[in-house]
């Protein structure tokens, strides 16, 4: 009976329209961003309030010294748009001042410390993924050059811990392992078509190759590709790949003055935020599969890890320590996933927290401030789906922040959209939350500030993000 009930599910979800929360016309949502405060039910006993608008991709945000708040725009979004990527000196007024900037973006954190700006720079369109440091005076000198960072994912973070080391996420080439058509979708593929995912360590791979369309030649043709291999090519049964540190998917470290990189942990799929806890722990944010491409992976949560030194979180095998070639990973109308490595390296680790899948759970911050509350909690701000060019949803997920006890891994929302349904203001036809990318406490503890990255559509053509509309929101205890 169990099988005929799962079998009958995933038909009706077949057959269902996908409903997610870019699902809105763009000439509807292009105009200025309408904000309104009490559109948003923030928890009760604090207050939301408005600290920077007019802001365009905006990622991640730092404080200096004297907590005066700085936010970077990317400089490139989903859709293949490309800007200027900066980084401002926040202004409540929106007279934000340029402090510097790159058209090598996206620049996707930054970590103020010790007098200079530390900026993950990803170079969706070089490919060289990068951390930079940058001076008050808007000098900028790379610290990290040569990052593999062409594909689906780029380089994440920064974060720097007490002892002068910096911590960085590289997020992986693909999906799941494969060059495929959703490469040449994201725009990335005709760019660098010898772009393939680098393991940390030597790995030895199954002889099962992805067929596809040969979407760099004529679209009609056939052509196969093996895991861990640039678009086209094949390899034998149990081929070793020789690992290479800068990697993908991976937590890497480097002193903050500069020197070799070196691996932490792996097994990430888009390692995107990391903070420490207030007992200095070290955690990560990890945006997981996609159902699409020559592997497509459903229902698989995005997750919260406690970075293990020497640790394998999973990919491109497992998830959230289950392995993915099974029927509850098995996207409908689909065969189910196949094993890629011929064996896992170690025991993958468990998350200490699952979110929804397809909510992009981003960069956050952990409580430190009794005076705030939720001491040791992460708030984890959820940029939402990007359905259906990540995968088909019956209706939105993400769209809010939530707060996160590590120690047993519940989630509880804390500022959503008002309303009996989910999803960014410009589909609720709010002014509310669009898509929360980033959250960090100033350095008193007091104020939690929320990065939302602004309006994206994303319709047939995939993700269309719309200009000016970013802003960053204010959450504080106590009363308006």
């Amino acid at each position: 009976m169990l099988a005929v009930l799962v079998f009958a599910s995933a038909g009706c979800f077949r057959m269902r329209p996908t409903r997610g929360g870019g699902d809105v016309d763009v000439d509807d949502v292009s105009g200025p961003r309408r904000i309104r405060i009490s559109d948003v039910a923030v928890q009760y006993g604090y207050s939301l309030h408005v600290a920077g608008t007019g802001l365009t991709f905006p990622t991640g945000i730092t404080f200096d010294d004297a907590g005066t708040p700085y936010v970077i725009e990317s400089g490139y979004s989903y859709g293949e748009k490309v800007t200027e990527a900066r980084l401002l000196e926040l202004d409540p007024a929106g007279k934000h001042r340029v402090v510097a900037r790159s058209k090598n973006g996206p620049w996707t954190g930054v970590y103020f410390h010790q007098g200079s700006f530390y900026i993950a720079e990803g170079g969706a369109v070089t490919g060289a993924g990068k951390i930079l440091k940058v001076g008050r005076d808007g000098a900028i000198t790379t610290l990290v050059d040569n990052l593999p960072s062409m594909g689906d994912h780029h380089t994440n973070g920064p974060v720097v811990a007490p002892d002068g080391t910096l911590y960085f996420g590289q997020g992986t080439v693909t999906n799941s392992g494969v060059v495929g058509e959703d490469s040449a979708d994201f725009g990335w593929l005709s760019r660098h078509p010898e772009a393939h995912d680098i393991p940390c360590k030597d790995i030895k791979i199954n002889a099962t190759a992805f067929e596809s369309k040969d979407v760099l030649k004529n679209g009609s043709d056939k052509v196969k590709t093996s895991a861990y291999s640039a678009f086209g090519t094949t390899v034998a049964e149990g081929a070793v790949i020789p690992g290479a540190v800068p990697c993908s998917g991976a937590v890497l470290k480097v002193p903050v003055g500069g020197g070799p990189v070196e691996l932490v942990a792996w097994g990430y799929r888009n390692p995107f935020g990391l903070a420490f806890d207030p007992a200095g722990q070290l955690y990560v944010t990890d945006n997981s599969y996609d159902e699409r491409g020559s592997r497509p992976v459903w229902g698989s949560p995005d997750m919260l890890f406690k970075v293990v030194p020497g640790s394998w979180a999973g990919w491109p095998d497992y998830s959230g320590g289950l392995p993915v070639a099974q029927k509850r990973y098995k996207r409908p109308g689909y065969p189910e996933p196949t094993t890629i490595l011929t064996e896992p390296p170690m025991k993958p680790i468990e998350p200490s927290a699952r979110f929804g899948s397809h909510s992009s759970s981003d960069a956050f911050d952990f409580s430190r401030n009794e005076a705030f509350g939720f001491v040791g909690e992460a708030f984890v701000p959820q940029f939402g789906d990007m359905a259906p060019t990540a995968g088909k949803v019956t209706s939105p997920v993400g769209f809010r922040l939530v707060r996160v006890d590590p120690k047993d891994g519940v989630v509880t929302d804390f500022a959503t959209n008002k309303g009996p349904k989910n999803g960014p203001a410009s589909k609720l036809e709010l002014g509310g939350l669009e898509r929360p990318v980033a959250a960090r406490f100033d350095p008193s503890g007091t104020a939690l500030y929320v990065v939302d990255f602004g309006v994206m559509a994303v319709g047939d053509k995939g993700p269309e993000a719309i200009e000016g509309t970013g802003m960053v929101w204010k959450i504080t205890r106590g009363e308006p």
